[in-house]
């Protein structure tokens, strides 16, 4: 059985606190009760040296190693595959992932995830993958963001992808509904995120101990629907960091709508949709794909979305979602 090992710095919030309680605020899905034992049991170091009292004192700057033994890998049930399928060939599948739905297993959902259904559809990926519990997966979206996600099917494929994310050849796009009057038609920003001084289940734009995360947007359009101000945001980020893109537009007075963490307001599911993919052509040897390609008139923006041609691209292969909105605000999605 292997070991995973989290590394955290105690900020200036949590200083004086227990051990136990700050370990329990930051790893979620863990018990305080469990967090308890694995420090009693010397897994846990504070500054290079192993602790083993729960109660200890934490202070501002302390550097804690926690390393946590990885639970055995279970069996996960092959599912039905009930995924529209943007795109596929032998190694490649993009699908469009609706809201509601988690991309792979972890804590509490080891059933109708896009794992479980892919192992439905393709039972040899078990074998191609075996004892991972992320079978083809190189990048993920929330389980309440729907659109594009791209699977490997083999795992040269899954090499190949991985290196793109990684080295953000790959590029992502996402359309946002947003609550909120623009005050730019575009803009970027480049700041660090981390953890939430105070709430520790959000993520916040921090002077340090943050990692880097840059966004760009630009407004599609903007409409009052039911005396509720909306503008829907085309967004693109260079990085992948927790909670990115609602984090940024919150800080800009556009928070995602329906996203009750950063949101002021509540409504039915978040609004975001992961609409574009784009990844390096040469990474694979097929040819160049045709595939559709969707823009939005403004005046129908939030009632339907249009063909208007078929296009060959050169130079990478670009995976479009179809987007559908309706004119009520409640069944946007």
């Amino acid at each position: 059985m292997t070991n995973r090992t989290l590394e955290f710095t105690v900020d200036a919030p949590d200083n004086g606190g227990r051990l136990d309680a700050f370990l329990a605020r930051n790893i979620s899905g863990s018990s305080r009760a469990y967090l308890q034992k694995i420090i009693k049991e010397g897994n846990v170091s504070v500054n290079s040296s192993v602790v083993t009292l729960p109660r200890t004192a934490v202070k501002t700057g302390m550097k804690i190693s926690v390393s946590i033994p990885e639970a055995p890998v279970q069996e996960l049930a092959p599912e039905d595959f009930e995924f529209e399928i943007l795109y596929e060939d032998n190694s490649i599948l993009v699908i469009n992932k609706p809201a509601g739905v988690v991309v792979h297993p972890g804590a509490g959902n080891n059933e109708g995830t896009v794992v479980n259904a892919l192992l439905g559809r393709y039972p040899a990926m078990s074998e191609l993958f075996p004892g991972d519990s992320r079978p083809g997966i190189v990048h993920r979206l929330d389980k309440d963001t729907s659109g594009c996600l791209v699977i490997a099917k083999t795992p040269g494929a899954m090499f190949k992808l991985g290196e793109a994310f990684a080295n953000h050849t790959a590029k992502k796009c996402y359309l946002a509904v947003c609550r909120g009057v623009p005050q730019s038609s575009s803009g970027s920003m480049t700041t660090l995120i981390g953890r939430h001084p105070v709430n520790r289940q959000k993520m916040a734009i921090v002077e340090s101990n943050g990692k880097e995360a840059i966004t760009s947007y630009e407004i599609v359009t903007a409409k009052t629907v039911d005396n509720i101000p909306l503008a829907v945001a085309k967004v693109k980020i260079e990085t992948g960091r927790t909670h990115q893109i609602r984090v940024h537009m919150a800080s800009i007075n556009l928070p995602v709508a329906g996203d009750e963490l950063y949101g002021r307001h509540t409504y039915s599911g978040e609004h975001i949709s992961s609409e574009r993919i784009s990844i390096p052509e040469n990474i694979f040897s097929s040819e160049r794909i045709s595939i559709p390609e969707y823009f939005h008139q403004a005046e129908y923006l939030f009632r339907r979305t249009h063909f208007i041609r078929e296009n060959i691209y050169s130079g990478e292969h670009i995976f479009i979602r179809q987007n559908t909105y309706s004119g009520e605000y409640d069944s946007f999605r």
